[in-house]
């Protein structure tokens, strides 16, 4: 009996097993299947396919922050010489269907999951909704998630897309402050109406976005950052035109503070205050909301994960230790996306896959790693920041022995922005002044990530900054502006 129980209880073996499924996950299960057989391929997931970016980050927040643009331009209509409904009613507050965003939002959400289980569903993958965690080398118990009897399975490869998830607020609090009140990047994107006040402790990107955001939505918007400027690791003169255009649109900014607690209140719609103090310390502050969002960052999801029975060493901050080919401390097991630390992107964890599949299934092809690929990135405010390649203030530490020169320009000098009225911010790009290598390129301002993409590629195929300079795009377009924003190359 008893050895008929164990045989009964034997781990599933899978040639393949993805813990996660973030960005990277549905195409590598897809590729080993093809490569393999589908029944050798397993996906564990504890809640949605797609991970965050399909279900909690890019696809929702992108959709919500295209109504948000709506109402910006609504708002604007007389600019334009358009008398909008908004505009005549005094405010674009009292037109937004909070419900209606929300359901778009769920909806496009939605169409892209099914989208990527049905891609699963095709190939003959076998997923598996439940927490799963190490028990031992390769070998991982799931807990499923509307309960029932733990399994476990072993696999030949192991890879790890388990992502991060929003810190929570570590602060005291005073009185009895209502939970629905306290949001996160997820919860935010699920209420009915529009907060009367918003405070944001962060400001970073998620800070930011969501800010600006609401602020077009219609709410008053406090942001509290602990940092001396917004967008922390942006170069300083950036970060100040960012603040300088969210203040311009009626949101207040405090910066260098820290949150010290929350206390709950009820005074004319406000329900919670956030106490905070300078960094460098003085007199407490406070301000009032009906609601608080915390974007003071994410955590990595390793804690769910006994990571160390797996024989997967984490580092301090509790992200998982790898090498440029992804290869975990642990021999077959693998790491992809934002749990394994560096740029929490979901371009990286795709690239990720890219990799992965490349040095696993490609024997044949040069290997591929992690070592200098470009990391470009754009930070959906509205204008939106685009950047790719060195900022200026890392120029001189990382390339001490090149003359650096610099590229600068308003917006206001790109005749397409000048038409379309959108001519907020600017773009700088960091360059090798002898052999005219483009080294980085910041551009902040309408589509800024798209005319930062033009850059990379231009960086990609090795172009100089010359042959942009001199190159014939198409007029009025806002690729045009790679013409003039050579003109003057001040030594760094």
């Amino acid at each position: 009996m008893r050895i008929s129980l164990a045989f009964a209880m034997a781990p599933k073996h899978f040639k393949t097993i993805i813990l996660g499924s973030g960005q990277a996950a549905p195409p590598l299960a897809q590729a080993f299947a093809a490569a393999h057989d589908s029944s050798s391929v397993l996906i564990i997931e504890r809640a949605a396919i797609g991970g965050t970016c399909v279900n909690y980050g890019c696809t929702p927040t992108k959709t919500m922050i295209a109504s948000g643009r709506v109402a910006y331009l609504s708002n604007r209509g007389n600019d334009y010489g358009v008398a909008t409904a908004a505009t005549a009613a005094g405010g674009v507050r009292g037109l937004i269907d909070m419900e209606k965003i929300r359901e778009r939002k769920r909806n496009i959400v939605t169409s892209f999951r099914t989208g990527n289980e049905g891609r699963l569903m095709k190939a003959g993958i076998e997923v598996k909704y439940g927490t799963g965690r190490f028990v031992g080398p390769k070998t991982i118990a799931v807990t499923p998630v509307n309960g029932g009897d733990e399994e476990q399975f072993t696999a030949e490869n192991v890879f790890i897309n388990a992502g991060c998830r929003p810190v929570e607020p570590n602060i005291p609090t005073v009185g009895n402050i209502d939970q629905s009140r306290i949001l996160d990047s997820t919860s935010i994107m699920e209420l009915a109406q529009v907060p009367l006040k918003l405070i944001v402790v962060g400001g970073g990107y998620i800070g930011l976005e969501f800010g600006n955001l609401f602020k077009r939505l219609g709410a008053d918007v406090t942001v509290v950052g602990r940092g001396a400027q917004v967008l922390g690791r942006e170069d300083e003169d950036f970060a100040t035109e960012v603040k300088k255009i969210m203040e311009s649109d009626g949101m207040v900014l405090e910066l260098g503070m820290r949150a010290v607690r929350l206390e709950a209140i009820d005074e004319d719609g406000m329900k919670v205050r956030l106490v905070y103090q300078s960094t460098q310390g003085g007199d407490e502050k406070a301000v009032s909301g009906s609601h608080i969002l915390w974007a003071a960052g994410r955590v990595p999801n390793t804690d769910l994960l006994d990571a160390e029975a797996g024989g997967i060493e984490i580092d301090a901050k509790g992200f998982i230790k790898h090498d440029e080919a992804l290869q975990t401390t642990a021999p077959g097991v693998f790491v992809m996306g934002d749990i394994k630390g560096g740029p929490a992107f979901t371009h990286i964890s795709y690239d990720d896959y890219r990799i992965l599949k490349n040095n696993l299934l490609s024997p044949s092809l040069p290997k591929l790693s992690t070592k200098n690929r470009m990391v470009p990135y754009t930070v959906y405010t509205d204008p939106q920041l685009g950047h790719i390649g060195i900022h200026e203030h890392e120029a001189k530490t990382v390339y001490p022995d090149r003359k650096i020169g610099v590229a600068k320009m308003p917006m206001t000098w790109v005749a397409r922005a000048l038409e379309t009225d959108e001519v907020r911010g600017m773009m700088k790009a960091v360059v090798d002044r002898e052999t005219e290598e483009i080294l980085g390129f910041t551009c902040l301002g309408l589509e800024g990530g798209e005319i930062m993409s033009m850059v990379q590629i231009a960086m990609m195929g090795k172009l100089k900054y010359s042959q942009l300079r001199d190159a014939t795009f198409a007029h009025p377009t806002l690729a045009e502006s790679l013409n003039n924003l050579w003109g003057s190359i001040e030594e760094l």
